[in-house]
């Protein structure tokens, strides 16, 4: 899911009361599509049983941080997704020897949409 105006904020205390009560919140997409304070609202009310959070809002966490000290919160260093050398390197050089034949390329960016 991009970041951009439509999503920014889109899990939050709204969103979260509409999780079953006891759902576990994994977030590996961006940092800005989740509203900390209801997260831990939600976490600490119970209805939200815990989270696995791998992006945030500000990066690196910052120390001073509530994350850190929620025991219900499990926090890993931005590596929900690792990039694989030999697989990168070969879709590269695929997609450049498509458009030197002119060819169309499959994941553009496209501004238009926010991403």
């Amino acid at each position: 899911l991009p970041l951009h105006a439509e999503t920014e904020n889109i899990i939050n205390a709204r969103t979260l009361a509409l999780l079953q009560p006891g759902a576990y919140v994994i977030n590996v997409g961006r940092g800005g599509h989740l509203v900390d304070a209801d997260l831990l609202a939600q976490i600490e009310s119970g209805h939200v049983s815990g989270a696995m959070l791998d992006v945030f809002r500000e990066e690196p966490l910052p120390a001073s941080h509530p994350f850190w000290t929620q025991p219900r919160i499990t926090l890993t260093p931005h590596t929900s997704a690792r990039t694989l050398a030999a697989d990168s390197i070969a879709q590269i050089v695929g997609k450049v020897a498509a458009m030197s034949r002119g060819e169309a390329v499959t994941g553009r960016v496209h501004l238009s949409r926010g991403y």
